[in-house]
């Protein structure tokens, strides 16, 4: 079963004469461990699409299925829609937005309390994620005394608190160098190959795109397996950009 099924979803803003067609009817899916990809310039609705998605922005048409449960079918179906993100959707920022005066488990374990653990519980738990993101060591500093690549490290953490079956980020890498941001995406391939979440994440930067099991291209709005020209961007499970290269040209087989 697909964690995520997005049907004929759509978002304008504005109406009349004014109303812009910010994404247009868009359809795809995301399975249990996938690692897909949303590639576009600046202002192809990438973000309209990822705040869509995660029920942050209510659509205008369409129909979104998490995990089966129908939450959205051309308006909400009834559902807490605050209390079902923070159940099952994950959302990693451009920026770490973390609180400054709690230190790195006191923002994952406070995730988990709003959720209704109990504080010692949370504490346990924060820990013990900080440890398999491999910053366990960090556990007690401050925001302030975390590096770039940390300060993501303990915001994926936050995004993973409440074992989403969706996990979401936008543009993760953008504020960090290329070695960071490699480390930050191989830690995103590991969350959707050893937890099981369906992860969808927003890039620019095509170097880190490799070992994705799906690329989608945004342009004006409109959602494809295709970039301009035509090249091919869906990837074989595992696969790597050279891979669907390869595929495009008739070189192998998806």
């Amino acid at each position: 079963m697909a964690v995520l099924e997005v049907v004929g979803v759509s978002k304008t803003f504005g109406s009349g004469e004014l109303a812009v067609q910010a994404l247009k009817p868009t359809t795809f899916s995301v399975e249990a461990g996938e690692l897909a990809a949303l590639l576009g310039p600046s202002g192809s609705g990438k973000s309209t699409l990822l705040l869509s998605i995660s029920l942050i922005l209510e659509p205008s048409t369409g129909r979104i299925v998490m995990n089966g449960q129908e939450v959205y079918n051309s308006g909400w179906t009834g559902i807490d829609v605050r209390r079902f993100r923070r159940e099952n959707i994950g959302f990693i920022f451009q920026q770490h937005n973390l609180i400054p005066f709690l230190t790195a488990q006191e923002n994952v374990a406070l995730v988990m309390q709003l959720n209704g653990a109990s504080r010692r519980e949370a504490a346990r738990r924060a820990r013990e994620l900080l440890g398999y993101l491999e910053i366990g060591h960090r556990a007690d500093s401050l925001p302030a005394n975390l590096s770039g690549g940390e300060l993501q490290r303990v915001a994926i953490g936050r995004a993973l608190a409440n074992e989403p079956l969706l996990v979401l980020a936008d543009e993760p890498t953008a504020a960090l160098d290329t070695n960071r941001g490699t480390k930050v995406m191989a830690m995103l391939r590991k969350i959707a190959r050893e937890r099981g979440s369906a992860v969808i994440t927003v890039t620019h930067d095509r170097r880190m795109i490799e070992g994705f099991d799906a690329v989608y291209y945004l342009d004006d709005g409109r959602l494809s397996a295709t970039e301009p020209g035509g090249a091919q961007l869906h990837l074989p499970r595992g696969g790597s950009p050279e891979a669907a290269r390869a595929v495009a040209g008739g070189e192998g087989k998806p």
